[in-house]
């Protein structure tokens, strides 16, 4: 890594962190998100200026408060580094000390003071039915709240499953008319990050990305960021040497699910959703702690079509191709040695792993600069 005249002094003093250890998290961050060296130093530098810290407008609509929680938990950064050093969170209905008119009028304060400099946050869908009754902040309908906000905000993310595209309000019959940020947006470009709960990294990034330059990182056709959702879970998953070679868990406890076999016939939804679950996991201490990992069929929470539509148990449709449906028994494969079954699995991961490293390299040779 190259060297930097900035200062960093301040910051140390500030995070309670040394120079070394602040600068490897950034390094970590730019590489999750496919960006170089260039890159981590242009964010430190970035996060250590006080100034260029974005006023937050962070908005409540139909939801659980899930991304919130999942946010409260993170490690890397935690909350308190995410509000006082990354950003100036300056109104969330969850997380405000204080309430009622007060609160409402700092908020448009915030928003006159700061037009096209802050940054907006959706969490929760936005129901349309009956004129928005269904959801109400402060006597104001949550359209009329996001209308508002989103006029003068520099950016716009939907975080969680429910700004992204409705959730599960928006599943059929869907009485309220429950819709996502992005359906109610329309001429707004709002960058989503689906997911019940969404992993906090894929937040964190994003705003990083968008405190070092000023934009919001590169999208796919449904707003969400490229790094983190341009694969398909299947792709990452490290059950796939078994899906390839035929092996399924039938039932949960049986002798494929206790021997860590694929769970598509489980209706994992991983073959048709679009996450980086397998690469980050979940709670900051990896060892498999996300659904897939601890035995559980992925639900496909971040694909709209798909978590809270599709029943869970039914098979998933596979982007990439689909196995026969009639396998031998488990019993009648015993003749599989674990040498063999071993290096199926080797040769998978070697396989996913030289895949990661092309994309990446190829996002590199196509942008010398690094910068996204």
């Amino acid at each position: 890594m190259a060297d930097t005249d900035f200062d960093f002094s301040a910051l140390e003093t500030r995070l309670g962190v040394s120079r070394r250890t602040f600068l490897k998290f950034c390094a970590g961050v730019a590489a999750s998100i496919g960006l170089g060296d260039r890159a981590a130093y242009a964010m430190a530098e970035a996060v250590a200026d006080p100034k260029r810290r974005p006023p937050v407008i962070w908005l409540h609509g139909q939801e659980c408060t899930g991304p919130t929680e999942a946010l409260l938990r993170s490690e890397q950064p935690s909350l308190a580094h995410l509000i006082l050093d990354l950003i100036s969170l300056d109104y969330h209905q969850t997380l405000d000390a204080g309430a009622g008119h007060r609160v409402e009028e700092i908020k448009r304060q915030v928003m006159k003071e700061n037009q096209g400099k802050y940054l907006l946050v959706v969490e929760g869908a936005i129901p349309l039915a009956q004129n928005g009754i269904f959801c109400k902040i402060g006597g104001q309908t949550m359209t009329d709240a996001t209308r508002e906000a989103a006029k003068h905000a520099a950016a716009i993310v939907a975080y969680g499953s429910c700004a992204s595209w409705g959730g599960v309000q928006s599943a059929a019959p869907n009485p309220t008319g429950a819709v996502g940020a992005p359906q109610f947006l329309t001429d707004k470009t709002v960058v989503t990050i689906p997911g019940c709960p969404p992993n906090p990294a894929n937040f964190i990034g994003t705003v990083l990305f968008f405190v070092t330059y000023g934009r919001l990182p590169p999208i796919d056709d449904k707003g969400r960021p490229k790094w983190a959702y341009g694969r398909l879970i299947h792709e990452n998953c490290y059950r796939r040497p078994h899906f390839d070679a035929g092996r399924f868990a039938t039932e949960f406890g049986d002798e494929g699910h206790r021997k860590g076999w694929c769970l598509y016939k489980l209706g994992c939804k991983g073959p048709e959703t679009y996450n980086n679950c397998p690469s980050l996991e979940y709670n900051n201490i990896g060892g498999g702690v996300w659904p897939v990992g601890v035995g559980h069929p992925c639900f496909g929470c971040s694909e709209q079509g798909t978590g809270f539509h599709k029943p869970l148990f039914s098979l998933s449709e596979v982007k990439t191709h689909t196995p026969p449906n009639a396998f031998p028994d488990i019993d009648d494969r015993e003749g599989s040695s674990s040498a063999t079954l071993a290096t199926a699995a080797v040769a998978g991961a070697a396989l996913g792993a030289a895949l990661g490293a092309s994309a990446v390299a190829g996002r590199r040779l196509g942008d010398s600069d690094g910068e996204g």
